[in-house]
Parts: C-alpha cells; sequence; structure tokens
C-alpha cells in the first residue's frame, strides 16, 4: 500500500504537478532569484534543482529549497 501511494504522488508529481502553472510561475521566481545563473558553476541556468521534497504536500516546498541549476550541474547532482 505504502509503495503504491508513493508511486502515485511520483508520478502526479512528474506527469501533473510539473507541467502545471503553478511549477512555472514558482521555476521563474527561482531563476529570477538566482539571476538566471547555476549557484554551483555561475553558468546560465536552465533548470531548477530541489534540495528538499515536501513528502505528502506536493508543490507546496518554499522557494528556499529550490536552486537554480545548469544541466550540467543538475546531471551531476542526480548520479
Amino acid at each position: 500500500m505504502f509503495e503504491t501511494q508513493r508511486k502515485n504522488r511520483r508520478d502526479y508529481y512528474r506527469n501533473v504537478y510539473l507541467k502545471s502553472e503553478a511549477w512555472q510561475r514558482k521555476r521563474y521566481v527561482v531563476l529570477k532569484r538566482d539571476n538566471w545563473l547555476c549557484v554551483y558553476c555561475g553558468v546560465k541556468a536552465t533548470q531548477v534543482h530541489h534540495t528538499r521534497y515536501a513528502k505528502y504536500n506536493v508543490g507546496k516546498m518554499p522557494i528556499d529549497w529550490l536552486i537554480s541549476v545548469c544541466n550540467n550541474c543538475h546531471e551531476d547532482l542526480h548520479k
């Protein structure tokens, strides 16, 4: 049961929330806050990375839990 709930949350997050206007607004705020630069290497940021996740409240993470990153740094973070 727990695994099913976890999978459902993950699927909702990936397939619904990350495509929503709410996420697009939050993403824009984070990129603007970080001057459109990767916080790790300083090149142009194209992505937003979650430093933590709100376990049960998808989309309710505070802006402080998000950082701007370039593709290369984002890939390194997920290795």
